[in-house]
């Protein structure tokens, strides 16, 4: 009966959205690389253009199609304006992007909301001025739930993972692979099933929403966790600049009012949403076990994260800013939120 309504709500949804896109005068089209049952395209992008048609009184809206490009060419997908909007995950392509590594460290307390939202402000305070998203318009940034380790095998300690074949999605994640001795593995996070079912890894790095909206119930049972994560990922939803252009002033300056801190906030709680799901689907499933590091292992975990830290805060000081202040900084506004 719950599935039944879930999908009468989602094609309630569908059939909605049809509508005001041919009621409206323009209809954006959003590139996604998740599967369509990924909360950011049941969820986010759902509420995000619900927003979008309330803020322009239903003059636009929006539609999501799948498999434009892959999930690392997304950005240069909305650059040459092959879609209007998209989503990216910053570590997807290493070196392009550096101030963004700052909301991925380990170390942070608080949900991916609350990140999500101190992300943002952190951006307009430090992170714009370096043009780091140069050539696109950002919609919102955001994170997801401190990340975890989910294996094919019980992990009991710190110690279990050095050896591991993991899948790591990039940015700090990468990092921290290193760190604990695993031996990363790169592809974007739509193969990761097949490449733990295929036991190409022995896991995989990923918040705890992994279990569910990518099935690791099924082929990485045990999740093991350390407090705060081993970090956290970073995300920016972006817009071709030429279609925010050519889009009446009335409607780019409602949509200027609706992007930002309110678009960051609307995608970090479904983050937060989706993590619980996954919760729920690990806990549902009898072979799956969940293990919290123990009190030496988080203390250990707490001076390996040192020089990761100290490393990602090199980098960002070589961009000419104070790192220690921005980290500060995200502390402090995750805290208020």
């Amino acid at each position: 009966m719950k599935h039944f309504l879930q999908g009468c709500v989602a094609a309630s949804a569908i059939a909605v959205s049809a509508l005001a896109a041919s009621a409206a005068d323009v209809t954006l089209t959003i590139s996604s690389w998740a599967p369509p049952t990924h909360g950011m395209n049941s969820i986010a992008w759902p509420a995000i253009i619900a927003e979008i048609e309330k803020a322009t009184e239903g003059r636009v809206t929006a539609e999501i199609k799948y498999g434009l490009a892959s999930p690392p060419a997304q950005y240069d997908l909305v650059l040459d304006g092959a879609a209007d909007i998209a989503w990216i995950f910053h570590g997807y392509t290493p070196g392009r992007f550096v101030a963004t590594k700052m909301i991925e460290l380990p170390g942070y307390d608080g949900n991916a909301e609350a990140a999500s939202v101190a992300y943002w402000r952190a951006h307009e305070k430090y992170f714009e001025a370096l043009g780091e998203h140069k050539g696109v318009k950002l919609m919102g940034l955001m994170t997801h739930g401190p990340g975890t380790l989910h294996a094919k095998a019980k992990v009991g300690s710190l110690a279990d993972i050095s050896g591991m074949k993991l899948r790591i999605g990039g940015g700090v994640a990468g990092d921290v692979g290193t760190a604990l001795g695993a031996t990363g593995i790169r592809v974007p996070a739509p193969k990761v099933y097949e490449t733990l079912a295929s036991n190409a890894a022995d896991g995989v790095m990923m918040p705890m929403e992994g279990k569910a909206s990518f099935k690791l119930y099924e082929v990485a049972q045990h999740t093991y966790t350390v407090p705060g994560g081993f970090y956290r990922g970073s995300f920016a939803m972006i817009m071709n600049p030429d279609s925010f252009a050519r889009l009446s002033e009335a409607d780019q300056a409602a949509l200027d009012e609706l992007f930002g801190e309110k678009v960051s906030r609307i995608a970090g709680r479904m983050w937060d949403t989706i993590d619980g799901v996954g919760a729920e689907a690990l806990a549902a499933h009898a072979d799956n076990s969940l293990t919290e590091a123990s009190a030496a292992d988080a203390a250990a975990w707490q001076e390996l994260t040192g020089p990761i830290i100290a490393a990602v805060k090199a980098e960002v000081a070589g961009l000419g800013l104070d790192a220690d202040e921005v980290q500060a900084f995200i502390a402090e506004q995750m805290a208020a939120n």
